[in-house]
């Protein structure tokens, strides 16, 4: 087999996964040299954090928000300053682990994230803020997580429809890896089976959400190795500009953005079928989606029509690399 010449960067982020592994993060704190660690955490997890910030003679601060919005990053940062802290501990989904991130890169200090859904953020260099009705995303050393703790326990209660939404944020990692303009081979192996593990498991429930952290672990992996096209891009503008949920943001536009690369991207769109045991990349993603009864409009997310024209404009101004031009 001839391959194209391409270039892979492995990402240095010590994972630890299994059931019970949150045991691990007294020793593992202690071996990123914190003493006093600020725990993240936002208000569904706050008992767990206090108790955690009570083991580690840490300080707890559960005002986590969704698309990291910069006011609340100021706050966080005021509070380690103010009290000396010196690493962060995020436990939960994307809104604390971006607080995490959001620090790292303002302080550099060390940071473990211990995800509690399937957002995927935890294995990436990526942070994405918000500000003045704008989604800004960076990418730098600093923001990836030294250690990420994925611990199957943590899963196992994740009520259905977040699992559902925040699987299927999963799966739209993997999905424009495959497409990505700097995507490699080893990529695309991580993100078709990244994509097969999340579909064979989220319909199974809890009986699954090992395999599922599994995917999510990979698709993650994906996130963090290569850039993401239109999919993302209209969900930065979609969740910066407009304050949808992100996770639910991801299930609705996920099928139509695949859709609309399909004919550019047909190898990719063949190994995103395969690994849905389907026939057609995009029909799969939109039967998956409404198995697992995801939204699968942008109504039911209370987005409002008059903001579409504005939506498309933000898309299309500064827009990522997608393998079909943009119309």
């Amino acid at each position: 087999m001839n391959l194209a010449a391409f270039t892979f960067t492995g990402l240095p982020t010590r994972v630890l996964f299994g059931e019970g592994k949150l045991e691990s993060v007294r020793d593992e704190a202690a071996r990123l040299g914190m003493v006093h660690p600020l725990v993240i955490t936002g208000h569904h997890q706050s008992a767990l954090g206090r108790g955690l910030a009570d083991q580690l003679h840490g300080v707890h601060f559960d005002g986590a928000r969704m698309h990291t919005p910069v006011d609340v990053t100021d706050q966080a940062m005021k509070l380690v300053a103010t009290r000396a802290l010196d690493g962060t501990i995020a436990i939960g989904g994307g809104s604390a682990i971006g607080l995490g991130k959001a620090i790292a890169f303002r302080s550099n200090l060390p940071q473990i994230a211990v995800p509690t859904t399937f957002a995927g953020s935890e294995m990436t260099n990526i942070l994405g803020e918000t500000a003045r009705g704008e989604k800004i995303t960076t990418r730098d050393a600093k923001i990836l997580p030294e250690t990420v703790i994925y611990d199957t326990a943590l899963v196992a209660t994740l009520p259905q429809g977040l699992a559902a939404t925040s699987g299927m944020n999963a799966i739209a990692h993997a999905v424009e890896g495959l497409y990505a303009v700097d995507g490699n081979p080893i990529i695309s192996l991580i993100a078709e089976e990244g994509i097969r593990a999340m579909a064979s498991a989220l319909p199974n429930g809890e009986m699954a959400r090992g395999e599922a952290l599994y995917g999510a672990w990979l698709c993650g992996t994906v996130l963090g190795s290569v850039s993401m096209a239109l999919h993302h891009k209209l969900c930065h503008v979609l969740g910066g500009t407009f304050d949808l949920p992100h996770s639910d943001t991801h299930a609705v536009i996920l099928p139509h953005a695949v859709a609309y690369n399909a004919d550019a991207a047909p190898d990719a769109m063949m190994r995103i079928a395969r690994a849905l045991g389907g026939a057609d990349a995009a029909q799969g993603l939109y039967d998956l989606a409404q198995s697992l009864g995801a939204p699968l409009s942008l109504r039911e997310i209370g987005m409002v029509e008059s903001g579409l024209d504005r939506a498309a404009d933000l898309a299309v101004a500064n827009p990522y690399p997608n393998p079909r031009s943009l119309e």
